[in-house]
C-alpha cells in the first residue's frame, strides 16, 4: 500500500502582549521570535527535503498567525499555500478575554465549566478531532496523487494549532480526549506527524525543531 506522512505543525509565537486568548480572533501575528522560528521550522523542512523527503502539499488554517508561519515554507519549498477551514482553531467561550485564571472565579462563569471532559466551555473534543483528521485524510489523499510516482512517501504539511493537533493526536493514538491542558505535548512550531499506509495509521511521532528558541517564549493558548 501507497506509505505517506501528514504532519500537524502548530504555528509560531504570537504578537499578544495582553495575554488574550485569541481563538479565532483575526488579525493576531506572528511576533519577532515567532517569525524566526517559523524561519526556522522551514529550515528544517527543507533540511529534509533535500535529503530525499517527498513533501508535496502544504495547507493552513485561515488565521493569520497560522498563514504566517507557513509562509517560509512555501518559500523555502517553492509550494503554495492551500487554506482549509477544519483546522482552524477550537471555538472557545473565554475567546477574547485576558486573565482567564481570575474570571473563573468569577460565578457568572461557572456554567461553562461543568463539564470539563466535552468540554462545556467550548467546541467538543471529539468534533475538533473528527474535523481535523478528515482535513488530514484529504491531505493525504492529494499528497499521494501528487507525489505517488516518488518511492519515497508522499509528505504534507497541515498548519494549525495546538488544541486541534492535540485531541487528532489523542484520537489517532486511541486515547482519551479529556487531558490536562498543561500536560499537551505540542509547543510552537512543533511537528506532529503522523504516517499512513493506504488510509490506515501506522505511527505517530513528535519533534520539536525550534526547541532552542522556546525558552520565555509567551505561550498563550487560542483555546
Amino acid at each position: 500500500m501507497q506509505r505517506s506522512t501528514v504532519h500537524l505543525v502548530r504555528h509560531g509565537e504570537v504578537h499578544n502582549p495582553e495575554g488574550v486568548l485569541y481563538g479565532r480572533l483575526p488579525e493576531f501575528h506572528l511576533s519577532e521570535l515567532g517569525r524566526r522560528m517559523a524561519s526556522q521550522m522551514a529550515g528544517h523542512f527543507a533540511q529534509r527535503r533535500d535529503e530525499g523527503a517527498n513533501i508535496v502539499l502544504l495547507v493552513a488554517s485561515p488565521l493569520t498567525r497560522a498563514q504566517e508561519t507557513a509562509q517560509p515554507v512555501a518559500e523555502a519549498l517553492d509550494l503554495e499555500i492551500s487554506t482549509d477551514e477544519r483546522i482552524i482553531e477550537a471555538d472557545n467561550r473565554f475567546e477574547g478575554m485576558s486573565r482567564i485564571k481570575s474570571r473563573l472565579r468569577q460565578p457568572r462563569y461557572w456554567p461553562l465549566l461543568v463539564n470539563p471532559f466535552r468540554p462545556s466551555w467550548g467546541e467538543p473534543y471529539s468534533e475538533q478531532a473528527e474535523r481535523v483528521m478528515r482535513g488530514v485524510q484529504d491531505a493525504r489523499r492529494r499528497a499521494v496523487e501528487l507525489g505517488g510516482a516518488s518511492e519515497a512517501p508522499a509528505e504534507a504539511i497541515l498548519v494549525s494549532h495546538q488544541l486541534p493537533i492535540w485531541v487528532t493526536r489523542l484520537a489517532a493514538e486511541h486515547r482519551r480526549l479529556w487531558h490536562d491542558p498543561r500536560q499537551r505535548e505540542c509547543t510552537l512550531t512543533s511537528v506532529t506527524s503522523i504516517d499512513f499506509e493506504g488510509d490506515v495509521i501506522r505511527r505517530v511521532r513528535y519533534a520539536e525543531p525550534c526547541a532552542d528558541l522556546l525558552p520565555g517564549a509567551a505561550n498563550v493558548p487560542g483555546a
